[in-house]
C-alpha cells in the first residue's frame, strides 16, 4: 500500500471520529433544546415549582439553590485546587510526595458521585450537622467540592506547566522574589487553562444529581440562607420526571441547565481570548 494511502485511512477514521461526535452532540442538544425551549418563558424562570403531585410550575427556587450549591463548591475548591497546583509546580520536585498528591487526586476524580454523596451524608448532614445545618445547601456545595477539587487541580496544575521558564528566570533575573514571579508573571501567563479548569469543575458541580440528593436534603421553598435545604435544577429534573412524569417541566429544566452551561462556555471563552489578546499586545 503506498506511504499517502496508509496515511489515509487513519486520518480517515479520525475525522470520522470528530464528526460523530459532533453529531452525537448536535443531536442531543437539538432533542432536549426542541423540546424545552418552547416551555421556557420568564413566568417558567421566575415563578415556584408546584406543589408536591401537581405539574407544572416554575423552577426559580432551584435555579437559586443552583446558584448556591455551584458557588459553594467553587469557593472551596477553587483556591485549594490552584493553590495546589502552584505548589506542585512551581514548589515541589519530583519526588515521593509529589506522586502521591497526583495520584490521591487521580483516585478521588474517580470515585463514583454516590459513594462522594454517601461520604458527604454521613460528615457533613450527620457528623457536622450542628456546623452545615444537616440537610442544606452549604452541605451539599461542600460534598461537590470534593468533587471539583481533582479536575481543576489536574488542569490547573498543567496550564501552569506550559509557562515558558524563561519567563519565571526573567522575572527573578529582574530581582523579584520567587512568590512575585508566581503572582505577576506564571498566574497570569496561565490564567486562561485555570480558568478552563474551574470551568469543567463548574460544568460537574452544576450536572451532579446523586451527591446531591444524599446532601441537599431536595425542598422546593426559596432558600434563605446556606444552612436551608434547596433543590438544584437537576435533582429537580430528576424528581419531576421519575416521580410525576412531568416530562414537559423536565425538558424545560434541561433546557435552561445546558443554555446557562454553553453560556458560561461561551462568555469565559472570550474573556479568555481578550485576555490572551491583551498579553500578547494584539
Amino acid at each position: 500500500m503506498p506511504v499517502k494511502r496508509r496515511e489515509m485511512v487513519p486520518l480517515a477514521l479520525l475525522w470520522a471520529s470528530g464528526i460523530a461526535t459532533l453529531f452525537i452532540l448536535i443531536v442531543i442538544l437539538a432533542f432536549i433544546l426542541a423540546n424545552g425551549l418552547p416551555l421556557v418563558n420568564w413566568n417558567f424562570l421566575t415563578a415556584e415549582p408546584s406543589v408536591w403531585g401537581q405539574t407544572g410550575g416554575g423552577i426559580y427556587s432551584t435555579i437559586v439553590a443552583t446558584l448556591a450549591v455551584t458557588g459553594v463548591s467553587l469557593a472551596v475548591a477553587g483556591p485549594i485546587s490552584v493553590g495546589g497546583a502552584i505548589y506542585l509546580n512551581e514548589y515541589t520536585k519530583e519526588n515521593f510526595l509529589r506522586r502521591i498528591i497526583r495520584q490521591a487526586a487521580e483516585i478521588l476524580a474517580g470515585i463514583p458521585s454516590i459513594v462522594v454523596g454517601l461520604f458527604g451524608f454521613l460528615f457533613f448532614v450527620i457528623y457536622l450537622a450542628p456546623y452545615t445545618g444537616g440537610w442544606s445547601v452549604l452541605s451539599g456545595g461542600l460534598t461537590l467540592a470534593f468533587m471539583v477539587l481533582p479536575i481543576s487541580l489536574r488542569t490547573s496544575e498543567e496550564a501552569l506547566k506550559t509557562v515558558p521558564a524563561e519567563l519565571r528566570e526573567g522575572s527573578l533575573g529582574l530581582g523579584a522574589t520567587k512568590w512575585q514571579a508566581i503572582t505577576t508573571v506564571v498566574v497570569p501567563t496561565a490564567l486562561p487553562g485555570i480558568v478552563t479548569g474551574l470551568i469543567l469543575g463548574l460544568g460537574r458541580a452544576i450536572g451532579e444529581t446523586a451527591a446531591i440528593l444524599l446532601t441537599a436534603g431536595g425542598a422546593l421553598n426559596l432558600i434563605n440562607s446556606l444552612y436551608d435545604p434547596g433543590r438544584p435544577m437537576t435533582l429537580h429534573l430528576y424528581d419531576v420526571l421519575t416521580e410525576y412524569r412531568d416530562t414537559s417541566t423536565a425538558y424545560g429544566t434541561a433546557a435552561v441547565l445546558i443554555i446557562a452551561i454553553l453560556a458560561i462556555t461561551f462568555i469565559t471563552d472570550w474573556l479568555m481570548n481578550r485576555y490572551t489578546n491583551k498579553l500578547k499586545g494584539l
